[in-house]
């Protein structure tokens, strides 16, 4: 894996996360700026699934597994979209709080990520 890509992934993450956060605390549902935040964070997990998917075609192993592998990938690749579609759902500050509760959940499978091959 691209460390650069991980980490970047993981700070945009927990960037998105504490923004929620700031809105949870201050009774606010997601608004729209909060949803470009999600898009963004969303394709720097779209690229690292491409990344790891370009890497195990070109016949990288990584060192816990591939079917963990893909199986984390796919977890962080869909974690923000789905808190994003369930704070549609409920536009109130747990709304706000879901995001942010999936921004940490994809800092975390980064970190995972790292380990599983090989980090």
């Amino acid at each position: 894996m691209l460390v650069a890509l991980t980490v970047t992934t993981a700070v945009a993450a927990l960037l998105l996360a504490a923004w929620c956060g700031w809105a949870a605390y201050r009774d606010q549902p997601t608004k729209d700026w909060h949803f470009i935040g999600m898009a963004v964070v969303s394709v720097l997990a779209l690229v690292q699934l491409v990344v790891g998917i370009a890497q195990l075609a070109r016949g990288e192993k990584p060192e816990q597994g591939t079917t963990i592998f893909v199986s984390y990938l796919l977890g962080a690749f869909a974690c923000v979209p789905v808190t994003g579609f369930m704070s549609l759902a409920e536009r109130t500050r747990w709304g706000s709080a879901t995001v942010a509760a999936g921004g940490v959940v994809l800092a975390v499978l980064q970190v995972r990520l790292h380990d599983i091959w090989g980090g």
